[in-house]
């Protein structure tokens, strides 16, 4: 949809606090990892540089004396381009579990039984809509050939992230949940019976 829709683009400043932000609880007597940065090459390491850069400028990390951190990597989407993505499986491993209840897809698709109209949203940068509770950013740090840099907003693939997620997007649509809109993480869809109540 290249020219209705705005390209992606990073958030251009700090999301307000809301009524939910994301929390790292470690188990007793754990530490956050120490590890050193994965091996890039010069493709990766300009690319590495140039999201470095734009998550520095919108705010969303900043630099990081943490005496820990998590590896980064490159992912590459259907597109080419490439997510920077931090490797947060050993921090996640000493993180307490938030057991807060995901939806069940099938019940989702219950509530969409009689609908005939649909209205799908997708949040851009929704994760990333979610500040980290102050105190709790040194447990983001990853670590760079470029230096360490802590995350002010949820970063993806914290165990705990969609908890978070989920628990902030039902307070915001609890009034409308089940009546005509269903959410499961980022996903949000609207639907009616017909055009009319549309």
């Amino acid at each position: 949809f290249e020219g209705v829709m705005p390209p992606p683009e990073l958030p251009k400043h700090l999301p307000p606090r809301r009524e939910v932000d994301h929390e790292i609880d470690l188990v007793p007597r754990a530490k956050p990892p120490a590890m050193v940065p994965y091996r890039m090459g010069p493709a990766e390491l300009k690319e590495l540089q140039k999201q470095l850069d734009n998550m520095l400028e919108s705010g969303i990390i900043r630099p990081s004396k943490a005496p820990f951190g998590a590896h980064v990597l490159f992912q590459t989407k259907h597109d080419g381009s490439k997510r920077l993505c931090v490797d947060y499986r050993t921090l996640n491993k000493v993180t307490v579990k938030n057991k807060y209840p995901m939806p069940l897809i099938a019940d989702l698709f219950d509530q969409l039984d009689k609908a005939r109209m649909f209205l799908k949203l997708d949040l851009r940068s929704g994760y990333w809509q979610v500040r980290i509770i102050e105190g709790d950013e040194p447990k983001t740090t990853c670590v760079t050939c470029y230096g360490a840099y802590e995350f002010l907003v949820m970063p993806f693939r914290l165990t705990n992230a969609p908890a978070t997620f989920s628990t902030l997007m039902n307070k915001i649509f609890y009034p409308y949940l089940d009546k005509f809109m269903v959410v499961y993480l980022d996903d949000i869809v609207i639907f009616s019976s017909d055009i009319e109540e549309h």
